[in-house]
């Protein structure tokens, strides 16, 4: 299945570690600065969402991802008002140099990258991960939650398959 990745890209963070615009500039991901230009009948990467993406998902085409400072993201997920379905991605260590080993700090390109991987699309992650020095390790990193969510069928078996790895 071919999904489009949109990131709504609010230019908080140093650009030369932006992974959205790197993603650009391979054609991977399309950015957005205007949120009126966003899909409507998409899913919204939200970390504050109650509901975790799973495979039930995986029939929304539209995937978008915020770019914005972790300082600020509270904040703004409080205030973003849209029309989006939204889902948090459960527990995943980072890979990136920013936020290496602090669990849910996913760089944008880890984070859409992961939401493909739980709906199937593994040669997709890799491809987005393999524009990155640390991006594949993230994968290794994360290999047996991620395919537990992959093989959940709902938020709810997400949920339960993540409680495994946090209690532990």
């Amino acid at each position: 299945m071919v999904y489009n990745l949109f990131v709504y890209h609010i230019n908080e963070d140093d650009a030369r570690k932006c992974t959205a615009k790197k993603l650009a500039r391979f054609g991977l991901v399309k950015i957005i600065k205007n949120e009126r230009m966003l899909p409507k009948n998409a899913i919204l990467l939200n970390p504050m969402s109650k509901k975790a993406i799973s495979r039930e998902d995986a029939i929304i085409k539209n995937i978008v991802a915020v770019d914005c400072s972790w300082k600020n993201a509270d904040e703004f997920f409080l205030s973003f008002n849209h029309e989006m379905y939204e889902r948090a991605l459960p527990y995943l260590i980072p890979a990136n140099p920013v936020n290496y080993g602090k669990p849910f700090k996913l760089s944008t390109a880890e984070a859409l990258a992961s939401t493909l991987y739980i709906f199937g699309e593994i040669n997709k992650a890799e491809e987005i991960l393999s524009k990155f020095k640390w991006g594949l390790h993230f994968l290794e990193l994360n290999k047996m939650p991620l395919e537990d969510y992959r093989k959940a069928e709902n938020s709810n078996q997400v949920i339960k398959a993540m409680k495994e790895y946090i209690e532990v």
